[in-house]
């Protein structure tokens, strides 16, 4: 991918190039090590290549870097790009660019609907599992952080140009529906009623699993129940399918409400592969994977044993010929990569699925139906990741924690009942509409509505997704909406008082020419030109919370900027238009950000 708007990018080439001029082809794979610098004083950004590279090089790192200096200064278009080049300390390489290419490439940013995003060349498809909701069950707090991380995901891949295929893997299928089925003809539960509620469903749920343990009559007939509903029986699957249809109702509902790229044609349930899991069995017995243990036909993949240090096994066919999780999850690959054409495929799920996802991820490497090396990238996480090679296809595991209440225990109700999702999401309305109301009553009803359901569910999303995913968090709503700190709320208002601004600026200058001069517009100009970077990042890491940790910044810096730098009030047009430029690519920027995240902006709060 071409990163010709990533300055950060740019400057790093640049680097490499003078490190091989100063020492050879042999350290062409040498990594400069720059970052934004972390204080102004040192200029605007700082490389640390010669620390790491002097004793392989056998030279000091001053001298190293001394070398490095000079070769950047030899390059022909050298005055057009530094204005300064220190070497600091024992060796780090302090960077201050020409405020003009600043400009020059906040110009290109400001004329490009991507902000600088270049679009992926070649394009990948890319399948995203997430969500997988169970059906007959209401979705609860638990099922927010695979749906709103994964549509984070899709939105930022898809931004990158790449075509995303979400696939909703619904639990449909499996004992505890013949269970429910057989219940629901019990007590002559009609499907095509209209009147059923996903409730009802979770109580018929709770009630039939107390049947199944209390009675071993039923319990043998919800066992030849689910024999039925794998062999076809017409009245068992007309129930089956009226279960799906109300779960469905109640799964878009949330959906709607949360903001989600998530339709029916997405939804491929563990239903779907049930006819390919024969296939998958002979699939591995062929390739030599297969094992017999007890009756059941088991992978041992490597690097997987039990505390007395025995290989674990992965069940694909149990011993009764009926087929465990894992055989779903292999046909799923199969199906994804051969029917979908995938090119990267992405499952996020929770963290405590680490070792099943390792095991089926080993399984297709070891069958051969992809070509998969393993990459130490930049995902510091418990996750998977793999690489393109050739032809074959990156699987990537994308593993998050829990939400905890603040007692540091998973989050409940009072009660130490399961939290309902569509609950949490109307409670979030409510109470930011309360904010809202409070800091400014003069909102119309209807407006005010508006706002209090994009800050409401705003704030549920970014105080997830601003987290690093692997870890757990504490569910606060004082925090959640807070109007200031790193929150959605906080990010909205900033883009709101930019909106401010221009209804109170009159006629605007679109052509406006962007100018620095002041140390608080140097410092968002540096802010606004690291979002290509960023959003790669987050396109390969899969971490959503990288781009909201540059927002935050992006936000704070723009505080500063407009306490220190007046714009409708600057000492002359060219300035005023200049700043008017800036304020509108950081509000396009903002926006943008929050957008890829699933978090909507308003015109005022």
């Amino acid at each position: 991918m071409q990163k010709q708007h990533d300055i950060q990018f740019q400057l790093e080439t640049r680097f490499k190039t003078a490190i091989i001029a100063a020492l050879g082809d042999d350290f062409a794979d040498s990594d400069p090590m720059i970052r934004v610098a972390a204080d102004a004083k040192f200029g605007d950004f700082q490389a640390n290549a010669a620390m790491g590279l002097a004793k392989r090089a056998g030279s000091k790192p001053r001298d190293l870097a001394t070398k490095i200096v000079e070769q950047l200064q030899a390059e022909e278009d050298a005055a057009q790009w530094y204005a300064k080049l220190e070497i600091a300390g024992p060796g780090f390489i302090n960077v201050t660019l020409q405020a003009a290419r600043l400009v020059g490439q906040l110009t290109v940013m400001a004329s490009d609907d991507q902000l600088g995003v270049t679009p992926a060349s070649p394009p990948q498809r890319v399948v995203i599992d997430y969500s997988g909701p169970n059906v007959a069950k209401e979705m609860h707090i638990g099922h927010l952080r695979s749906t709103i991380i994964g549509d984070a995901i899709g939105r930022t891949l898809a931004f990158q140009g790449h075509e995303v295929i979400r696939q909703n893997h619904l639990g449909d299928w499996g004992t505890q529906f013949g269970m429910l089925i057989e219940h629901l003809l019990d007590i002559k539960w009609d499907p095509n009623g209209g009147d059923h509620a996903i409730s009802d469903l979770n109580a018929l749920y709770q009630a039939s699993k107390k049947h199944f343990d209390d009675d071993a009559d039923f319990a043998t007939r919800a066992r030849q129940r689910v024999v039925a509903l794998q062999s076809g029986d017409e009245t068992t699957l007309t129930i089956w399918r009226g279960l799906i249809e109300e779960s469905k109702r109640h799964f878009n509902a949330v959906y709607q409400a949360l903001g989600v790229k998530l339709t029916d044609d997405d939804i491929r349930p563990e239903s779907f592969y049930n006819d390919k899991l024969s296939a998958v069995v002979d699939a591995l017995d062929d390739a030599k994977l297969l094992h017999e243990s007890d009756g059941a036909a088991v992978v041992y993949p490597e690097g997987y044993k039990d505390r007395d240090g025995n290989q674990l096994g992965m069940i694909v066919r149990k011993r009764d010929g009926g087929f465990g999780y894992a055989a779903t999850d292999l046909a799923a690959v199969r199906f994804r990569v051969s029917e979908l054409g995938a090119d990267r495929v992405v499952y996020v799920v929770d963290s405590r699925q680490k070792d099943h996802f390792g095991q089926v991820f080993w399984t297709v490497r070891a069958a051969g139906w992809d070509t998969i090396k393993d990459t130490n990238s930049e995902n510091k996480t418990d996750g998977f990741a793999g690489e393109n090679v050739g032809g074959g296809v990156r699987l990537d595991y994308v593993p998050f924690g829990t939400i905890m209440g603040k007692d540091r225990k998973p989050f409940k109700t009072r009660t130490g009942g399961t939290v309902k999702l569509a609950e949490v999401l109307d409670e979030a309305i409510e109470r930011a509409g309360q904010v809202i109301a409070a800091k400014n009553p003069e909102l119309g009803e209807a407006e005010r509505s508006e706002v209090a359901r994009a800050v409401g569910l705003g704030g549920i999303k970014y105080a997830d997704l601003s987290n690093d995913r692997i870890k757990d968090y504490i569910f606060d709503w004082d925090r959640m909406l807070a109007l200031e700190g790193n929150t959605a709320p906080y990010l909205q208002y900033s883009y709101t008082r930019i909106r401010s601004i221009f209804r109170k600026a009159g006629d605007v200058n679109a052509k406006a020419t962007i100018t620095i001069g002041e140390p608080a517009e140097r410092q968002l100009a540096l802010q606004l030109l690291q979002f290509p970077g960023v959003i790669d990042a987050v396109a390969d890491s899969l971490e959503p919370h990288r781009l909201c940790t540059y927002l935050y910044e992006l936000a704070t810096l723009y505080h500063r900027f407009y306490e220190q730098c007046p714009v409708l009030k600057a000492d002359d047009d060219t300035t005023r238009d200049s700043r008017l430029a800036l304020c509108d690519l950081v509000g396009r920027t903002l926006q943008r950000g929050l957008g890829l995240l699933g978090i909507s902006t308003v015109e005022q709060m």
